[in-house]
């Protein structure tokens, strides 16, 4: 066997049969010569009682000392226990992000979180993470891929941040099945925009403007009267959305609206009184077993978007959420003087860092109960003098 140069490369001749000429210096280099007349680079050596083959390049790509030299790290490599060989296959048949994907959704999203947690999911997937880190094998994807993601959905912060979460869980999981190597999640110091908070109560007046419309809207049967009692318990309780829609009368008791299952577990909600007397008056259908029943048997009433936009604008209050109903139970409570640890429990708030956002309308319970305190301190330990001085400072 000669040594493999360039200008022996180029001589070898196209045979009906591909062929391998291998080198006299490095044992296992070689090159093959296909009947297409393509000549490509190889390495072979024997592991674990086998004879295995890597690629290395085409001839013209790469160049004979270029591939020599590859040939000899890589039989180095082999020396050292490694399968050079086996390596690369793997990495080729290492799964794309897009599988990884597929079964974030199927063996976790599913079976640990709530179908609207799964249903948020998938629409980031689908719409942000796959387009555009879809192919990448999960292996390859780096910091700068994340960022570039990130930075791509910058318009949209709160869907951005979205993403960027998804993503994190998703590289969790891929450490913990072994795709990825422990401590690799790429999302990791990839910093989150900064979201405002949309932050919408609704005022006394506001209040009694939406109770006149309620009413107007039950004399003149323009709404059903399921439609005007799911806004009213939301007023009334807190609750979300999803679970005035989901009552079932079997929840209710005289003091409490006991759910099985929430978006944070199970819960007992207080059920005021004058919660009771918007119950009492619905009409109830024979083996219906939801509250705020729907047109057919069995349901519930799953559309309350719509009616809440007629009657928003009846009462000139463009731009308010449904959820704002809950937002404006807890301003109310927090306002007078309601701890942030009790409406967080009523709220149904898994995490503390939520209630605060209503830390700011406490304040005024706060200034009176600080007035109070230091009232009486005052009384014990003021002197007389400083005391008549405080009551004519008072009346000027």
């Amino acid at each position: 066997m000669p040594k493999l140069t360039k200008r022996f490369v180029e001589s070898l001749t196209i045979e009906a049969k591909d062929y391998i000429i291998f080198d006299t210096d490095v044992v296992g280099f070689g090159v093959r010569i296909l009947p297409s007349g393509r000549k490509s680079y190889l390495v072979q050596y024997r592991n674990g009682g086998r004879t295995k083959r890597l690629a290395l390049g085409k001839h013209g790509t790469l160049t004979t000392d270029e591939a020599r030299k590859q040939a000899i790290q890589r039989l180095g490599e082999v020396a050292k226990g490694d399968d050079p060989s086996e390596v690369r296959n793997m990495a080729l048949r290492a799964p794309t992000i897009s599988a990884l994907c597929d079964r974030f959704l199927d063996e976790h999203v599913r079976l640990r979180c709530k179908p609207k947690t799964l249903y948020g999911y998938e629409g980031i997937i689908r719409l942000n993470i796959r387009p555009r880190l879809g192919m990448f094998k999960i292996a390859d994807v780096q910091r700068s891929d994340i960022a570039d993601l990130h930075h791509a959905l910058r318009k949209t912060p709160h869907q951005a941040n979205r993403a960027l979460a998804i993503m994190s869980k998703m590289f969790n999981t891929a450490e913990l099945w072994g795709l990825r190597p422990d401590g690799s999640n790429p999302c990791r110091l990839v910093p989150k925009y900064k979201e405002t908070r949309k932050e919408r109560y609704l005022s006394q007046p506001e209040l009694i403007r939406l109770g006149e419309v309620f009413s107007h809207a039950l004399d003149t049967q323009s709404e059903s009267p399921f439609v005007i009692a799911a806004y009213q318990l939301l007023l009334l309780t807190g609750c979300r959305l999803s679970e005035v829609q989901t009552m079932k009368w079997d929840y209710i008791t005289p003091t409490h609206l006991v759910l099985p299952d929430s978006k944070t577990g199970a819960r007992r909600i207080p059920l005021p009184a004058d919660a009771h007397v918007i119950l009492d008056a619905l009409p109830r259908t024979h083996g219906n077993p939801y509250v705020i029943e729907g047109k057919f048997p069995d349901t519930f009433i799953t559309d309350l978007q719509h009616p809440w936009q007629r009657l928003r604008k009846a009462a000139g209050l463009e731009g308010v959420r449904i959820h704002d109903l809950r937002h404006t139970y807890a301003s109310i409570a927090a306002m007078n003087g309601i701890d942030l640890l009790t409406v967080g429990k009523i709220l149904g708030h898994s995490n503390y860092q939520t209630t605060l956002r209503y830390a700011h309308l406490a304040d005024e319970g706060v200034r009176t109960a600080s007035d109070k305190i230091s009232g009486m301190l005052a009384g014990a330990i003021a002197s007389p003098r400083q005391t008549s001085h405080a009551r004519l400072r008072i009346v000027r």
